[in-house]
């Protein structure tokens, strides 16, 4: 792959697409070049192949006729939640890597096909946690790599909107996303804090969900929702038991009458020091503060303007660009990707979880 550019093909072209994969990759043209879009609204498929493929792309609507062009290198995946995983294994059976767009899938079943089609077909496989390359997951993340804050006994993982329920694509269909923000955002917060802890070992999930303000679409973010095809919960709540007795507890909402919302973000506590991720994370604009004792006095350090880990110094450090770098650097030269399917499939298998528990009445045991 080192003599050729690679090449991309992209099934499903809506906003995740143009917000995030287009712009990041089509960045990238010295290394990669985008040849083929497929969408079910061939329109959609077209317009942007026309702004960013190169000249006489291909477009589709069907993706199994994207799958049969052999020159392709990469796919991505970047579908309505129910159709991943089938998706994704077809794509890898096909002889190519896979970028699959968060969450892996919509149960543990499905997600398990994904994971055993990448082992089986050698290919790489990873999951959009593009919130791992923020600047302040990053500096976090090496923290805990140093042990900076010893063993991490309890977490929350947050992503808690005031009012922002998604009223475009098909977020608030059950049968096409498989969730609400449970499966939407707090996905992104649960995958940041396993990450961090370095714990995949869940031992019991006791979850809870709601559906309380489906009728009170006034002052929502993106204007108001039709409550009638609203079809998934608003909010959900975790309370996650891992097997060395660390306690996560974990908040999920678009839509929760508090005054301060957190989203994508985690707060650690460990025998050294504790962590608070602050401030805009969804923009690019957060941070981390640091919590411990020193000289008998509680201290908390935060980064001057500026700071950061300069994974890639002089570029982009925008989490959408360094997730495009570092997935081509992989495919490039052969290293693993960031985000490993092993480590999303835990993010799916809690989630799914935390549904059943709300569902029951019961705790989930693993």
């Amino acid at each position: 792959m080192n003599k050729k550019k690679l090449r991309f093909g992209f099934i499903g072209c809506g906003g995740i697409a143009n917000q995030k994969h287009f712009p990041a990759l089509a960045a990238l043209n010295d290394e990669v070049e985008l040849v083929a879009f497929c969408d079910i609204i061939e329109e959609r498929a077209a317009q942007a192949a026309k702004q960013y493929g190169v000249e006489n792309a291909s477009v589709y609507t069907d993706y199994k006729e994207l799958l049969k062009d052999e020159s392709l290198d990469v796919v991505h995946v970047l579908t309505p939640n129910v159709s991943h995983s089938y998706i994704t294994v077809d794509a890898l059976e096909a002889g190519k890597h896979v970028l699959c767009e968060k969450p892996m899938a919509i149960n543990t079943e499905e997600a398990q096909k994904m994971l055993d089609a990448a082992k089986r077909t050698g290919k790489k496989l990873t999951i959009g946690y593009q919130n791992r390359c923020r600047v302040d997951s990053l500096a976090l993340h090496e923290a805990c790599e140093n042990d900076e804050l010893g063993d991490i006994y309890f977490a929350k993982a947050h992503a808690v909107r005031r009012k922002a329920v998604p009223t475009w694509g098909v977020f608030p269909d059950k049968s096409k996303q498989g969730g609400g923000p449970l499966i939407d955002i707090g996905t992104h917060a649960l995958d940041l804090t396993l990450w961090n802890m370095n714990n995949y070992k869940p031992k019991m999930v006791v979850g809870s969900t709601y559906q309380k303000l489906k009728d009170n679409p006034m002052g929502n973010m993106f204007g108001p929702w039709d409550p009638e095809t609203f079809e998934v919960e608003d909010s959900a709540f975790g309370f996650i038991k891992m097997e060395n007795g660390a306690t996560i507890y974990l908040e999920a909402a678009w839509a929760l009458n508090v005054l301060d919302g957190k989203e994508a973000q985690v707060t650690l506590c460990g025998t050294k020091a504790g962590a608070e991720m602050r401030g805009k994370a969804f923009l690019d604009e957060g941070y981390v503060v640091f919590n411990t004792a020193q000289h008998g006095q509680l201290v908390e350090t935060a980064p001057s303007d500026g700071g950061g880990v300069a994974y890639f110094s002089g570029e982009s450090r925008r989490a959408n660009d360094v997730e495009a770098r570092m997935w081509v650097d992989a495919l490039l030269n052969d290293k693993e990707p960031l985000v490993k399917p092993e480590q999303a499939l835990v993010v799916t298998q809690i989630l799914e979880a935390i549904y059943k528990s709300a569902e029951t009445g019961e705790p989930v045991f693993f």
